[in-house]
């Protein structure tokens, strides 16, 4: 099994993740496949559809395996959205893989009618999502597709935080009987759950409890709140943390609950600061009523600086050092 990059977290941020105990998984993009592949060979209607993308999507061991479950369109993503369509249309249950910044960007019009108003049971696979593709910079940066995404009807939108949400998301997906837009990164990760948890499509997963401020961070981001709440601790502040991996539909009693019962919030995602997780929590708080010091954590709205996802990361403060310090500044004003 692979180790997480040891990049992406701080050489602190790696001790405390080791002092919490937490164990090393893989990216969660090879769990997607792994689990497709599981999935595919107990049904041989599940069919994965790539776009030049078997080896980037981790699909070489599925295509070796199920060749004749495998469709490859080449570069040229609207035409998979629409056969993906088709296919469901059919009574298949197709997997669309494509990198994320081109899926939901060159496809936008054909997730809308195809799959979203045409109410097809396909799943939309944006990989490489967020800034995973680091210094190949903006033209390769996915930080648009859960803005625009979130503005269709009738599509569930799950992005998982570790290889336990990404297994068990992958088969929430093939068992659904409408869209889904899955996201996954390329970074290798650390398992947060402990055995025995359970996920639910729609329903944040507590991952530690508190009350001083509350972390709500979706994706790679997660690892980052949970070790920033375990610092935060080290100074006599409980931070809580939820991984809300289903970002539509949104798990809003959690958000609720989070901003009734403590003192500040903070936001986490891979994402331009505008459209994603961040104001959707916002418009959910402000619209009952429950005003805290709140902010978003994100990439902001400008050229985004070039770098590794790493060094990304830690510039616009996605790390266990900048949202401690972060939450600390927003206590101070509760």
């Amino acid at each position: 099994m692979s180790a997480p990059n040891p990049s992406l977290l701080t050489p602190s941020a790696v001790a405390m993740a080791e002092k919490l105990g937490l164990t090393k998984g893989r990216a969660n993009l090879e769990t997607f496949a792994a689990t497709l592949e599981e999935l595919a060979k107990a049904n041989p209607n599940i069919i994965a559809v790539t776009s030049d993308s078997r080896g980037s999507g981790k699909l070489t061991s599925f295509g070796n395996a199920l060749p004749k479950q495998l469709v490859e369109v080449g570069i040229a993503e609207q035409n998979l959205v629409g056969i993906t369509a088709g296919l469901a249309a059919c009574g298949k249950k197709p997997f669309g893989v494509s990198p994320s910044c081109f899926l939901t960007a060159r496809s936008l019009e054909q997730i809308k009618n195809d799959v979203c108003y045409s109410d097809v049971p396909a799943v939309l696979v944006g990989i490489s999502a967020g800034v995973s593709y680091g210094a190949l910079g903006t033209t390769h940066h996915s930080l648009h597709d859960l803005a625009v995404l979130r503005a269709i009807h009738n599509l569930s939108i799950i992005v998982p935080a570790d290889n336990f949400e990404s297994r068990e998301a992958v088969r929430y997906a093939a068992a659904a009987t409408g869209p889904v837009f899955l996201r996954f990164g390329k970074a290798a990760l650390y398992d947060l759950h402990p055995p025995g948890a359970r996920f639910d499509a729609g329903q944040a997963l507590m991952l530690r409890e508190g009350r001083d401020v509350a972390f709500l961070a979706a994706g790679e981001t997660v690892i980052h709140a949970l070790l920033a709440a375990a610092q935060l601790a080290e100074r006599g502040l409980a931070a809580r943390v939820l991984s809300l991996h289903t970002i539509k539909p949104l798990d809003v009693e959690a958000i609720l609950k989070a901003g009734r019962e403590c003192r500040a919030i903070v936001t986490v995602e891979e994402h331009i600061v505008h459209g994603g997780l961040g104001e959707a929590c916002a418009a959910a708080l402000m619209q009952a009523g429950v005003s805290k010091p709140f902010r978003i954590v994100g990439i902001p709205d400008e050229e985004t600086v070039t770098g590794s996802q790493a060094d990304i990361f830690r510039h616009y403060g996605i790390s266990m050092e900048g949202l401690s310090e972060l939450a600390v500044s927003l206590l101070a004003i509760a």
